[in-house]
């Protein structure tokens, strides 16, 4: 059955490609992804699936094969990001200010792949698939939690995803047992002072110099009040403030981004923050409102799923496949599928021939991806409710 998976994927390559380039032209952000659902949801329909709506529009489908206990999800983010694509290439975005510059639009094409293969080989395995295609990954606090509320998971054994990776060789898989990505936070700080004349600078509260001492400080909290061997990461990624070259502003704000995963560090990192904003500025004059915000939490693999996957990609891209990673400091909100059910979350290269990285605006993929991606998740289903179905539930 491998085999057959494997060469019914290859057979449509040429169609995943014209969908991951529709997708391509066409993005849409989080929530706001009408076009896209409606697309993904003509495809199920068409192929005789019967398909609901989540999360305003997120999509579920299950497929039925012989009578059998065991039910696997299947998911792909279909959100775009907010950032204007640059490149020469002919299917650029159409959408001025968004694109798929992360790599959702290849996740939609793969796992509507594995729908088609998966569908033309229904009595082939006992149980049920359910796919999932979900919106709003890019979006803090994301789909996925909403698809979960919304029920999404109801009945599911296990669940596993991909993500198209770009500092792997195509074809390749990177994955780990336990933690893999970290929690996402991301905070806000206000900075006031009183704004004056910058010639006279003694009759002001400068807060872009208290906001430059805040950049400074707070990354003590890494160097001085964090273990060493825990991984934390707080990375500011705007300062705005002012608007012309002679005047000292009333207020500047800052936004950044706090990756870690462990909760103790978590939560160390949001009260230190709190307390050098607050003693940093009131040391200056000054008054800052530190609003520090949650996001994802950290992506954990269950070992025995992540066993599963390396035995899936043996059989569907080769033993020569799997590639040693370490954790990732980026967040995925597929963590949330993860805290209800087994399941795992991989890497699968797509990075021949591309050199920018995700999030780049001018980011790309190697589309022979996309065939094998399509082998490999229909792969996973197959060899959850087949050959692994009697020792794991």
């Amino acid at each position: 059955m491998y085999e057959n998976i494997k060469k019914e994927a290859k057979k449509i390559e040429a169609q995943l490609k014209k969908w991951r380039r529709d997708f391509h032209r066409h993005p849409e952000t989080a929530f706001n992804e009408e076009k896209t659902s409606n697309k993904i949801y003509d495809f199920l329909e068409g192929v005789g699936l019967p398909v609901k709506r989540l999360a305003k529009t997120g999509l579920t489908a299950e497929l039925e094969g012989k009578p059998g206990d065991k039910v696997v999800a299947l998911r792909a983010d279909i959100d775009a990001l907010p950032i204007e694509e640059e490149g020469e290439k002919e299917y650029i975005s159409k959408n001025s200010g968004v694109a798929h510059v992360c790599g959702h639009d290849a996740h939609m094409a793969i796992l509507m792949g594995a729908a088609k293969v998966l569908t033309e080989n229904k009595d082939q395995f006992s149980g049920k698939v359910v796919f999932l295609f979900q919106p709003a990954e890019e979006l803090p606090p994301g789909g996925a939690k909403k698809m979960v509320d919304q029920g999404a998971l109801e009945g599911v054994d296990a669940i596993f995803g991909l993500h198209v990776w770009q500092p792997l060789p195509t074809g390749t898989v990177g994955i780990l047992k336990g933690p893999m990505m970290a929690q996402a936070d991301n905070f806000e700080i206000i900075v006031k002072g009183k704004a004056g004349h910058g010639s006279m600078p003694q009759t002001t509260v400068d807060p872009i110099f208290v906001a430059s001492q805040l950049v400074v400080n707070i990354q003590s909290v890494v160097s001085r009040n964090t273990d060493p061997l825990k991984p934390l990461v707080v990375s500011f990624g705007t300062i705005n403030g002012g608007t012309v070259y002679n005047i000292i502003p009333q207020e500047v704000k800052l936004t950044g981004t706090v990756r870690t995963f462990e909760t103790e560090v978590q939560e160390m990192v949001r009260q230190r923050m709190h307390e050098i904003a607050k003693n940093t500025s009131k040391a200056f004059g000054a008054f800052a409102d530190c609003r520090y915000k949650k996001g994802f939490p950290p992506l954990v693999n269950h070992p025995e799923m992540v066993d599963l996957v390396l035995d899936t990609v043996d059989k569907i891209l080769g033993k020569d496949k799997k590639k040693d990673i370490s954790p990732v400091m980026g967040g995925e909100d597929f963590a949330y599928y993860l805290q209800k059910v087994p399941g795992a979350f991989l890497f699968l290269g797509a990075g021949d021939g591309q050199e920018y990285s995700h999030h780049h605006p001018k980011f790309d993929i190697d589309e022979k991806v996309l065939h094998q991606g399509t082998a490999l998740m229909a792969g996973l289903a197959y060899n959850f409710l087949t050959e692994k179905q009697s020792s794991i539930k």
